[in-house]
């Protein structure tokens, strides 16, 4: 763990940058998180209840906790460039489940590609003020993969099948198999295809609200010790499971897309000759993912540090745009990561989309002695 010296020249440095000191509180409600994060992060998180039986759970990020504090601030929309450093909960192999985080969320700026390199120029030098001189990074847009697949025809189910393979970093051909419907105890879940059939063309927060709804007008509250919302991702994970394979030819470029790798100005090239090739209306996100590079060489950033990756997706459904993380001495984990979340204010609650960008450290992978 970094020395407190360390963490105040982070501290500093974010300072320094007009980012003000923001604290939020450490229980935090979970469905916020099941439906906004995914599921899969439920068997992370340190569970409890308060006094009226409402399930909560220990602070397991900030990015959340800080824009429902921006929303509440009663000026949602303004331009608000918040820091953070302090304790999150969160089961991890092998590592504590108790950790500092550090980070910054920019919200309201609508210069999105200057903000995002500036974002990500501050990221770098978070990295080298923690003592990664030379830190390098791999960047991703989770716009291009969803133009993509748009284009290509590919159905919800299989949109979030191929999503989810991606940031668990398995073959995309995995996903576009789909696997074999599981039966529960109780005879199976085909007694309820038009359940199933209605989750098709919904996302992750939809579905669950809408099954929990279905739960509630029956007056059902939990099945066999299942709660309400584990009942709802039973629903979505089969829904996701009867999505549609791919045609041929849309598969030859779904795999040439997600084979584009290298150094930012050789993707860009790529990228825009595979749209040519198969006709792919995305040249305004590839102009806007250039506009976003030629930015960070402005910021200094030395692009040959950099690897962009178009199958690169982070574990966190929120993403909308720019990705990135640094990596760092403990293997397959970031030492750094983060990247643009425009709809998570209006799913929060703000009455409309709100440009969003901001990033986490985690300071335990870098070197140094307790504070």
């Amino acid at each position: 763990m970094p020395t407190q010296q360390k963490q105040d020249e982070l501290l500093a440095l974010f300072s320094r940058n007009a980012y003000l000191r923001a604290e939020t509180s450490l229980l935090q409600p979970v469905d916020l998180f099941l439906d906004l994060s995914g599921e899969d992060i439920r068997r992370r998180l340190y569970l409890t209840q308060d006094a009226d039986g409402h399930e909560l759970c220990l602070r397991p990020e900030y990015t959340i906790p800080v824009a429902r504090d921006y929303l509440s601030s009663g000026k949602p929309g303004r331009v608000a460039e918040l820091s953070y450093l302090g304790p999150v909960f969160r089961h991890r192999v092998g590592e504590s489940g108790e950790f500092v985080q550090a980070g910054v969320e920019s919200f309201g700026r609508a210069d999105r590609d200057a903000a995002d390199a500036q974002i990500f120029t501050l990221a770098f030098e978070a990295a080298q003020a923690m003592g990664d001189q030379s830190p390098r990074a791999r960047i991703g847009d989770v716009a291009l993969i969803t133009a993509v697949l748009g284009a290509l025809g590919v159905d919800a189910a299989l949109h979030r099948r191929l999503l989810r393979a991606l940031a668990g970093g398995k073959p995309h051909a995995e996903a576009l198999t789909p696997p074999a419907a599981v039966a529960d105890r109780s005879g199976g879940l085909s007694a309820y295809s038009g359940v199933l059939t209605a989750l098709k063309g919904t996302d992750g927060s939809e579905a669950r609200a809408f099954v929990k709804d279905l739960l509630s007008i029956a007056g059902i509250s939990s099945v066999g010790g299942r709660s309400a919302a584990d009942i709802a991702e039973r629903f979505l994970s089969q829904a996701e499971r009867s999505g549609g394979a791919m045609p041929a030819e849309s598969r030859a470029v779904l795999d040439r897309f997600l084979a584009i790798e290298g150094d930012p100005d050789h993707v860009s090239a790529e990228m825009r000759a595979l749209a040519a090739d198969a006709g792919l209306d995305i040249e305004s996100l590839l102009d806007a993912y250039d506009a976003r590079i030629g930015f960070m060489a402005a910021q200094g950033i030395d692009l040959s540090a950099l690897t962009m990756q178009t199958r690169f997706v982070r574990n966190l459904d929120y993403y909308t745009s720019f990705i990135f993380e640094f990596s760092s001495a403990v293997p397959g984990k970031p030492s750094v990561g983060g990247g643009r979340y425009d709809r998570l204010l209006a799913r929060l609650g703000a009455a409309s989309d709100i440009p969003a960008i901001g990033f986490a450290v985690w300071l335990d992978r870098f070197g140094g002695q307790p504070a």
